[in-house]
């Protein structure tokens, strides 16, 4: 009996050194991963037709949104009061920059791109490029998009697109700081933007 409940307690110390050890290097892991910048390399498009970077994201902080031209509310919506809070806390347009990744770009080409956004805001530029581009950008910033046919009987027609609808919020360095709901409460994300702001 005594031989049995030593070698429990012999478990017991391995596993919880195991599992300490484990913890570490998790927390380590993450503790490394947040130092760099969130996402990948990209060369992608800009709604001016120009080549544009993941340098994009660099210098000042960003605020990213992955979305497309035909969403019916979800991203006009979040154009719309993205616009009205960089007015807000950046009115002058020197502290912060703000970008629109579409998910869609079979249908949101630069020329695209460029009327649907001009006409939401100025602040805002939007970005596409070549489909097997964007799928690794998309899946390189950990955002969810689908394509979803409108009439599942006839999957060749229109479709829409699932996507993530926060906005991701980046650094002046390109690292992650935190993301906007879509339908958060308009306070919070002014007060969110001013600390990415003041980050520099």
């Amino acid at each position: 009996m005594k031989t049995v409940r030593i070698a429990v307690w012999v478990a017991v110390f391995l596993m919880a050194g195991i599992l300490g050890w484990l913890t570490l290097n998790v927390t380590q892991t993450k503790e490394v991963a947040s130092d760099g910048p969130f996402g990948v390399p990209f060369t992608l498009v800009a709604q001016d037709g120009k080549p544009i970077t993941e340098q994009a994201f660099r210098g000042k902080p960003s605020a990213v949104f992955f979305g497309f031209t035909h969403c019916p509310e979800v991203c006009p919506t979040t154009l719309f009061e993205l616009d009205g809070w960089l007015k807000q806390v950046d009115p002058n347009g020197d502290k912060l920059h703000a970008y629109f990744v579409s998910v869609d770009p079979e249908r949101d080409t630069p020329d695209v791109m460029n009327q649907y956004v001009s006409n939401v805001s100025k602040r805002i530029v939007g970005i596409s490029g070549a489909p097997d581009k964007v799928a690794e950008v998309i899946k390189g910033y950990r955002v969810y998009a689908k394509k979803v046919p409108v009439d599942e009987n006839n999957p060749n027609g229109d479709y829409t697109m699932d996507h993530t609808a926060s906005v991701f919020l980046l650094d002046s360095q390109g690292r992650f700081a935190g993301t906007i709901a879509y339908g958060e409460n308009p306070d919070t994300a002014v007060k969110k933007l001013e600390n990415l702001a003041n980050k520099g």
